[in-house]
């Protein structure tokens, strides 16, 4: 059952198993769900509460100092960086408004904790990681549309409207979710999927496991509004012949990719070193041409690229060196080494780290922070190589044809 109730928070209650669950549809960003979190938890009438956290956004809250002690050039090597820095934009745009409210981002998830740590109350952790649903919506999702989130990422970055307290309450209305949810869903199903309708599986199904294996008498489950409807069917319909752990596995699978992404590089190179020898085959001075279009334009796209971060100028020296050797060298790029390069130069200081998150919450910041500005220098080396990489070899075979 789905109810206002007296309370301006939504609710809803389920019974699975002996167990009864009363879901509590939250806003990140509102000072009301932090304080209904409290009132339910002090209320003495549950025995385990579960929040909408992953394991690392857990550790994120209980272990600010994390970021302290990241690895950055591991990030990069391990290819992760497009994705702390898809983490960080995500942020930055919650983080803004919270600071515009006066509240801090999470808080009913804070309360939570806190109080469940005051109360000696066990904490269930029921979200699916943020990095196998982000690479979930990206396996989802086309070029296209990856193009368009990324340009939804940055537009996020840039705008300056202000949210009112209000309008954020607003959200948490059962019916206004639901009607913004069923469009979202006809027109970016794919989105919908991983996004959305997966995480009410998961959280479920982790809702299920909990209760089977330590069997609590009550729990409150403190998850986003946009989750409160989808979860309280799922509960309400469970197959009870069905293992939840098989469904968390599965949702825990992240698609496998087309093989093209990765033979493409390969193809490429492949092409300009048939251009290079077809250019020296006709003539030596040709063959030097091309070569020279090949240098200059990749490796000063890629330097540009640099620039553009403010990178440093031995930096930007190094994007225009490296570029046009490793864009022929696929297993490794032209932003693993300007940002190694960068990270020597100017290796960020524990005061990066600390203030990152609040640094990525403006435009300015993610430049004045050494953390994020060497992800900048990363991704703009990078695409600038990519560009490179396309120009010149397009000039390559026409100067051939």
């Amino acid at each position: 059952m789905i109810a206002k109730s007296e309370n301006p928070e939504p609710l809803a209650t389920v019974t699975y198993a002996d167990t009864q669950i009363t879901l509590l549809g939250t806003a990140h960003i509102s000072r009301a769900s932090a304080e209904m979190v409290e009132t339910l938890l002090n209320s003495g009438d549950y025995d385990a509460v579960a929040i909408e956290l992953c394991p690392s956004r857990h550790n994120a809250i209980v272990n600010p100092d994390a970021l302290a002690k990241m690895d950055l050039f591991e990030i990069i090597k391990e290819g992760k960086a497009t994705m702390v820095a898809a983490n960080l934009a995500l942020g930055a745009y919650q983080q803004r408004m919270a600071e515009q409210l006066d509240i801090e981002p999470g808080a009913e998830m804070r309360a939570a904790l806190n109080i469940a740590r005051e109360h000696h109350i066990p904490v269930l952790l029921i979200d699916r990681e943020i990095s196998i649903t982000l690479k979930r919506i990206y396996r989802n999702v086309g070029w296209w549309k990856r193009i368009n989130l990324f340009s939804g990422l940055i537009a996020s970055l840039i705008s300056r409207r202000e949210v009112s307290e209000e309008e954020i309450e607003r959200l948490k209305e059962g019916d206004l979710l639901e009607s913004a949810f069923t469009q979202f869903a006809e027109q970016a199903q794919e989105l919908y999927q991983p996004l959305i309708n997966e995480r009410d599986q998961y959280m479920s199904a982790r809702l299920e496991q909990e209760i089977v294996e330590h069997k609590p008498r009550h729990i409150l489950a403190v998850i986003g509004a946009g989750h409160l409807r989808g979860m309280h069917t799922h509960l309400s319909n469970v197959d009870h012949d069905k293992d939840p752990a098989a469904t968390i596995a599965a949702l825990d699978e992240v698609p496998k990719g087309s093989p093209w992404p990765k033979l493409f590089p390969w193809i490429i190179v492949a092409l300009i070193i048939t251009g290079f020898a077809i250019g020296f085959s006709r003539n030596v001075d040709l063959g030097w041409q091309l070569v020279l279009y090949w240098i200059v334009i990749n490796g000063g796209l890629a330097s540009l690229g640099a620039a553009v971060a403010t990178a440093h100028p031995l930096t930007v020296i190094g994007a225009f060196i490296a570029a046009p050797l490793t864009s022929l060298n696929p297993t490794i790029g032209a932003g693993m080494v300007t940002a190694a390069i960068e990270i020597y130069l100017r290796r960020p200081k524990v005061s990066d780290f600390g203030r990152l998150r609040n640094d990525t919450a403006s435009i300015k910041g993610w430049w004045r922070n050494r953390v994020s500005r060497t992800l900048l220098v990363f991704l703009f080396s990078t695409l600038g190589s990519a560009v490179g990489t396309y120009l010149a070899g397009v000039l390559i075979y026409d100067r051939l044809t």
